[in-house]
């Protein structure tokens, strides 16, 4: 059975205002007990993972996109320690390489998708090939448009071959990011983190708001869902986040890997010597 949280996914299709979706919103929630709810979710998704490493018949791929700020490092930090590190691991996608540049704009992507009983999660993504690239004007208007097509083509491709793509588009307010880009300045400790380039793409706010609300739309489907997660609260979004990963491992109904053929029957093993 779905969660609540199953109101943040975003109908294939459905016309997507950002305007009217409010990025502090937390319903009953407190921090207190989304916390305790949070190691509860973590434990659980422990457990799946293990499953889904141990069976070999399915991976995980957790798109993370969002202005500066947004928390996609944080969703990182708290929500990916759920899952073995031995078979988890993080992909961030900065400016396009020379070399990745010479090839096609997923060229770089398909290479650091997970396999079969991995998960990975991607600070950024393919769609930044919607996104800064159209707001930059870094290619022509003729080429960006016909990419929306071509990631759905190739998110449905990994669902095919078993890897369940989940996307989540984490929703701040612009001053919120203002308030966490103080901090950054304020904080020694997360002054690497403060990019004066930054400022430029803030001031495009509305272009970026127009550019994820178009991807959203063409770009939620039915084998790769978009949501649209609160992000003003830390703690709720990382609820949020965990909480519908947890349902979507559920709803694949994996069990233990039984015994090898060979192994049926055994009880005990012979000593050496």
């Amino acid at each position: 059975m779905a969660s609540e949280f199953e109101r943040h996914l975003i109908q294939p299709g459905a016309k997507v205002r950002l305007a009217d979706h409010d990025p502090s919103e937390t319903r009953e929630w407190t921090k207190k007990t989304a916390r305790a709810r949070l190691d509860e979710v973590k434990a659980r998704l422990h457990v799946l993972h293990e499953m889904l490493h141990a069976n070999g018949k399915h991976g995980l791929l957790v798109v993370l996109q969002g202005m500066d700020a947004c928390g996609k490092d944080g969703v990182i930090k708290h929500v990916a320690d759920a899952f073995n590190h031995i078979a988890c691991y993080a992909a961030p996608f900065k400016v396009p390489t020379k070399v990745e540049l010479a090839h096609d704009f997923l060229w770089r992507v398909h290479a650091v998708t997970p396999g079969r009983g991995q998960v990975a999660f991607f600070n950024r993504s393919h769609y930044e090939d919607v996104l800064v690239v159209r707001v930059e004007s870094l290619v022509p208007e003729a080429v960006w448009r016909q990419r929306y097509e071509a990631i759905n083509d190739f998110e449905r491709l990994l669902m095919r071959n078993g890897v369940m793509v989940v996307k989540f588009y984490l929703h701040i307010s612009s001053e919120e990011q203002r308030e966490r880009m103080e901090d950054r300045l304020r904080t020694p400790e997360d002054h690497y983190k403060f990019r004066v380039g930054d400022f430029a793409t803030r001031a495009k706010w509305d272009e970026y708001m127009t550019a994820y609300e178009q991807a959203l739309r063409r770009c939620s489907t039915a084998e790769a869902p978009w949501y649209l997660i609160p992000a003003d609260k830390k703690w709720y979004r990382n609820l949020a986040i965990a909480q519908i990963l947890l349902d979507r491992l559920e709803r694949l109904g994996m069990s233990w890997p039984p015994l090898e053929e060979e192994a049926q029957g055994m009880t005990a093993i012979a000593p050496l010597g």
